[in-house]
């Protein structure tokens, strides 16, 4: 895989994994325009790139994954933010692009999540976070409402109820208790970050990259879907599974009692 050169991103891509780390670590890597606008375009190349096969999310620094949205950046000549519009053309398809690419997501959670940058982490397939790590919809405290998709996601995490305390509160959800409502799949001391992180993302990387992507899709429709539609879906899903090479390889060598070597195809 070719790397792009940005400006507010780091990027590698080794062993089919495709690690894209936020780079403004003087703002704890807040939300510019900027940063958003790149970080759609990566997500774009890594799913557009059948060399990846798994995409790893972090923070620079070991304070902040992503403290927010730039407010500092947001105001237009004292006149106020133009929420909608950014939201509208940044977060949105950012969003939709982490939710949709049909490769899994791993948030390596290395430490403060706050706004959207909480609204970031919770949209990713897998969360694993370091013990220094928090997250909070801190929208409350300075009078907004949740975005980035944090009212679709939370909701489905923790429940309806929860989710209302948790965001009119805007309350520090420490690592424990994010482990402890499903929203991070695992926590980890600080020094095994970078190992856990490391030995999933393998693990995802040698495994059936179709399969996953549409056991992903079928995730994304189940909430707004019926029973018969979720069966139905099931029935178009497991065809064209069944015709990847993955699974072709996968069934062979289940039948001959060795380990599947998948190739993502």
């Amino acid at each position: 895989m070719e790397l792009t050169q940005f400006e507010t991103l780091l990027t590698s891509f080794e062993n089919s994994i495709f690690t894209i780390t936020l780079n403004r670590p003087e703002t704890y890597n807040a939300l510019s325009v900027k940063l958003l606008q790149e970080l759609l375009k990566a997500f774009q190349l890594a799913n557009d790139n059948n060399e990846v096969r798994v995409v790893v999310l972090t923070g620079s620094g070991e304070k902040a994954f992503c403290s927010g949205a730039d407010l500092k950046e947001g105001f237009n000549n004292g006149q106020g933010m133009k929420f909608s519009e950014n939201l509208i053309n940044n977060y949105n398809p950012l969003i939709s692009a982490i939710r949709n690419i049909p490769k899994p997501v791993i948030c390596r959670l290395n430490g403060i999540a706050a706004g959207a940058g909480s609204s970031i982490a919770l949209a990713c397939d897998i969360v694993i976070a370091s013990e220094a790590a928090n997250l909070s919809q801190i929208f409350i405290k300075i009078g907004l409402v949740p975005d980035a998709g944090a009212s679709f996601i939370l909701p489905r995490l923790v429940g309806s109820r929860k989710a209302f305390e948790l965001f009119t509160s805007g309350r520090t959800i420490t690592a424990t208790e994010c482990e402890e409502l499903g929203l991070v799949n695992m926590v980890v001391s600080l020094d095994k970050l970078n190992e856990t992180v490391e030995n999933m993302a393998l693990s995802y990387a040698n495994a059936p990259t179709k399969a996953i992507g549409l056991i992903k899709n079928m995730l994304n429709k189940s909430n707004q879907s019926s029973l018969e539609e979720m069966l139905s879906l099931e029935a178009e899903s497991q065809d064209i599974a069944g015709l990847s090479n993955d699974a072709g390889e996968g069934i062979f060598a289940f039948l001959q009692k060795r380990k599947a070597v998948f190739k993502g195809k």
